[in-house]
């Protein structure tokens, strides 16, 4: 996979989850498929981790391509 589509899919995913959290902080609620409902302060924060990640790799990324 070239350099420049990895930063565009790492885009992409960062956005997803920018727009879950977003949901979050609306109120927004989420169940697992038996209806279990999801901690949703756990998937805030995993949601958070994952944006930092693709902040890191996309800065590496991008440090690639310039």
């Amino acid at each position: 996979m070239s350099d420049q589509s990895e930063l565009e899919r790492f885009r992409a995913q960062r956005v997803t989850a920018i727009y879950r959290l977003d949901l979050i902080s609306k109120g927004a609620q989420i169940h697992y498929d038996d209806g279990t409902p999801v901690d949703m302060a756990s998937e805030k924060a995993r949601l958070e981790e994952v944006v930092a990640d693709m902040d890191r790799r996309i800065a590496r990324l991008e440090g690639k391509l310039h």
